[in-house]
């Protein structure tokens, strides 16, 4: 099997271009937007968390709202580096957890699990690091997200030069994910969409601001040489043909997927055993006519 495949994101390139984008000062507006959403989505659930993880929260701002939240006791921060850490915290790699099991009441990854290679495995770790009844709380980009950056940049590299190398990361889509926790060991997974649509003056806006996210492509196929000047204007004005607005302005599509999922505990509902009940299935459902039959 190609070594690439199975590892398709050169991670330590991806925490240089992290570490880069911090020193420049990052553009968070994304990692704030879906940070404040699932802080509002764990203020939603009524229980108590005694321990909980941020995994890699990059900033620390996922994890101050959670502390925030007075139904959460302690919050630990999980960072690839300690540069992200401001003197408390681990420092661990979101594929290799260190957390004994049984360890933690509550996970949040705000766009943490981007980069992995083996999100499954990593989902494995955390369950295992769960105790029973612990929630995941987890967001990541995903499903169609960049795919007007993709388009543009694929048809004029292939139109300038006869080929395309990959330059978007591929997307987890929103079954996937869901599969993932179920496989992992994850009890009651539930999966949606929150699709954000941000607008540029042009491509090269757009460009700017994932280099300043750090969210530039990691890939380890990716093409080590720069694409042609002719090339990405060739990019810009297939962007701006084909996804701009009346105002000129272009559209740039973010599908943040989110996850809630559970470790499993006995006091969790559970599907009725067959036979066991009380109504038939006949009784509820309306009688068909003799229309529906003949059809």
């Amino acid at each position: 099997m190609n070594e690439n495949a199975a590892r398709p994101f050169d991670r330590q390139l991806a925490e240089r271009r992290r570490q880069r984008a911090l020193a420049n000062g990052p553009a968070d507006f994304l990692f704030n937007a879906v940070a404040d959403d699932l802080a509002l989505r764990l203020s939603a659930v009524q229980r108590d968390f005694e321990t909980a993880l941020d995994l890699h929260g990059a900033t620390g701002g996922m994890a101050a709202l959670m502390a925030a939240n007075p139904k959460v006791g302690k919050v630990w921060r999980c960072e690839a580096s300690p540069v992200w850490l401001a003197g408390s915290g681990v420092v661990c790699d979101a594929e290799a957890l260190p957390f004994a099991p049984d360890t933690l009441d509550l996970a949040v990854s705000c766009l943490g699990l981007q980069w992995v290679n083996d999100l499954a495995g990593s989902l494995v770790q955390l369950r295992r690091a769960m105790r029973g009844d612990g929630l995941l709380l987890m967001a990541i980009v995903g499903g169609d997200s960049l795919a007007e950056l993709r388009e543009s940049l694929v048809t004029a590299e292939i139109e300038l030069t006869g080929g395309a190398a990959p330059r978007v990361a591929p997307m987890v889509d929103i079954r996937s994910l869901g599969a993932l926790a179920g496989r992992a060991g994850f009890a009651l997974p539930v999966c949606d969409v929150d699709t954000l649509t941000i607008r540029y003056d042009n491509m090269f806006a757009l460009l700017r601001d994932l280099r300043a996210m750090g969210a530039t492509s990691p890939l380890n196929e990716r093409s080590r040489k720069p694409l042609r000047r002719a090339v990405l204007l060739r990019a810009a004005e297939i962007y701006a043909q084909r996804f701009s607005d009346a105002d000129g302005r272009v559209r740039a599509r973010f599908d943040i997927l989110h996850l809630s999922t559970w470790a499993p505990h006995e006091s969790q509902p559970k599907p009725l055993k067959p036979g066991t009940a009380k109504m038939r299935l006949a009784d509820v459902l309306p009688a068909r006519s003799t229309r529906d039959e003949e059809q």
